[in-house]
């Protein structure tokens, strides 16, 4: 496909998380972001959900570099998955470099990587694509939008955005230079949807800045902060307000201390000198002048908030009279354990401020709102666009906003993940897919894990028996009765039900015995069958049936 543009997704359409996208031209294919997000309860044990990468990996020696546009884990999260696969240069900011360092240390491939740091004047030239950049605000430092230049005209990709004319730290978006791309004419806008069903513009940082030291100056005893570790403009907030009265400031949670190590190393946060002081030394310093900030907004059940809503955080707890700030909007379907920590802050006798956005003046989202999604697509102009990141009502609704400020409705392009949009001559189609879905992490284990998550499952709901069997290694016979033992199955008449399955053990071993009798896995394999079915045609359950054969 020599002179075909194309545009796909492996990951963020018709779903908030694990971002990846790639423009195609000949023989060469630029990625953007390459995230993860976090499973439901659906999934039992699984960690991270990544992008399939099947198509990357069939076309590896075409994939040139991996741009990424922030640092937020649903466009950094899946990185060190990406590159034990298909190593590749990346091109990030000098913030997003950090943190991403962070994981590639984790998975020590930090010294096999290539990274380069870009920022929004920067021009890199790969393949027949030269690539330049603008800068965009959001609720992490330094993110940008890319600009494609290409044979068949330029591609922008919004990566995540609002317009805050005043943002906390000064990083103003470059509307001027967003409007010279619109003017030199854009073909394609990729732009981002999660707000997309929000009318008005997105409040300013500013807002939360005054109401979080209104807050501080009422406080009577600590104040315990809980937000993203990655929203350093609201970690510098807190910081002034706690210098505003007098705090000191511990910091609780594993990624709150690697991130703000990071924008404290790289100039990105200002923390006076004395003020950050370890856990252990909270008892030294009255209640009313300490500050905690903790991870934990989105109520894991592993992160400092929640330790610390149940008393399990070693050096440090909350007391009568405390003031906790939820200082992060819910993302959807964390709001029961969200509810569940703040039942518990109540009953420590904690003052509670929780909610999103203007019902608590603690936290603004980091995405535009449908008025910020126009004047994009207003300074930008593209002739055809994709709505991204987002989930499909999102997408549905920022089609509408492309269609009232002009677009062509058969110019946008609401796509599944792995759907393609080819260009060619101008014009644009899609027609075509290639693979996409996804890949599940359970702890080390990488890849397609459908069979153990089943068997997690069907545990989950009916539990597990294993037949415990004591064979003779040299005459294939059973040598005493069968050991029992059921895990998480239920039954009133366990004991008939004990009964029935020795019986059809005896009777199964001994039908086999001859034609078999060294068979140990055609003999497992009908105990199985058999047992199963006696289970649930007496009780209409299903348990794992785990047959054990022990040779003496």
């Amino acid at each position: 496909m020599k002179n075909l543009l194309s545009v796909f997704a492996l990951g963020g359409l018709n779903e908030i998380g694990k971002n990846m996208y790639g423009i195609e031209y000949g023989e060469d294919i630029i990625l953007i972001d390459c995230g993860n997000k976090f499973p439901d309860e659906s999934l039992l044990g699984i960690d991270l959900i990544i992008p399939d990468i099947s198509y990357l990996e069939e076309n590896k020696d075409r994939v040139r570099a991996l741009i990424v546009t922030h640092g937020h884990e649903d466009h950094i999260g899946g990185i060190p998955y990406f590159l034990k696969k298909i190593n590749v240069p990346i091109y990030a900011t000098r913030f997003t470099l950090g943190v991403i360092e962070i994981k590639l240390k984790e998975h020590r491939i930090l010294r096999e990587t290539e990274l380069y740091e870009i920022h929004s004047d920067s021009v890199v030239q790969l393949g027949a694509m030269s690539i330049s950049f603008f800068r965009v605000n959001h609720s992490i430092p330094d993110c940008l939008g890319i600009v494609f230049n290409t044979p068949e005209g330029t591609i922008v990709h919004t990566g995540d955005f609002k317009f805050d004319l005043t943002p906390a730290n000064q990083e103003r978006p470059e509307i001027h230079k967003m409007a010279e791309i619109g003017n030199k004419g854009v073909l394609l806008l990729l732009s981002e949807s999660t707000n997309a069903e929000r009318k008005g513009f997105t409040p300013s940082e500013q807002m939360v800045g005054e109401n979080l030291e209104n807050m501080f100056m009422k406080a009577k005893q600590k104040v315990i902060v809980s937000t993203f570790a990655s929203n350093v403009s609201r970690v510098q907030q807190v910081v002034q307000a706690s210098e505003k009265t007098n705090r000191k400031l511990v910091l609780l949670g594993r990624s709150m201390i690697n991130v703000i190590g990071v924008a404290m190393d790289r100039g990105y946060l200002n923390v006076p000198k004395g003020m950050l002081i370890e856990p252990n030394e909270i008892d030294d310093y009255p209640p009313e002048k300490v500050t905690i900030l903790c991870t934990g907004s989105q109520g894991e059940p592993g992160a400092a908030l929640s330790r610390l809503s149940t008393g399990n955080f070693r050096d440090a707890e909350i007391l009568p009279e405390d003031t906790v700030i939820l200082a992060a909007g819910p993302i959807p379907g964390n709001e029961k354990n969200i509810s569940a920590i703040i039942d518990n802050l109540y009953q420590l006798g904690a003052h509670v401020i929780y909610g999103s956005g203007s019902s608590s003046g603690m936290h603004v989202s980091g995405h535009g709102y449908q008025e910020d999604l126009k004047l994009m697509l207003t300074l930008m102009r593209p002739t055809y666009v994709i709505p991204i990141h987002g989930e499909y009502r999102m997408l549905h609704h920022h089609r509408l906003l492309a269609e009232s400020v002009g677009v062509e409705k058969e110019n946008v392009f609401i796509l599944k993940n792995g759907d393609v949009v080819d260009i060619e001559n101008s014009v644009a189609r899609s027609t075509r897919s290639i693979p996409a879905g996804s890949t599940y992490v359970d702890g080390v284990d990488v890849g397609n894990i459908d069979f153990v998550l089943r068997d997690r499952k069907q545990i989950s709901e009916d539990g597990m028996i294993m037949l415990i069997l004591p064979m003779s290694k040299q005459e294939g016979e059973m040598l005493a009765e069968p050991e029992i033992i059921s895990r998480g199955f239920v039954d009133n008449n366990f004991s008939q039900l004990r009964k029935g399955m020795i019986r059809i053990i005896h009777d199964t071993v001994e039908e086999l015995h001859e034609a078999n009798r060294y068979s140990w896995n055609v003999k497992k394999k009908q105990i199985k069958k058999l047992v199963g079915q006696y289970i649930k045609e007496k009780t209409r359950k299903r348990p794992m049936i785990v047959p054990i054969l022990i040779e003496i």
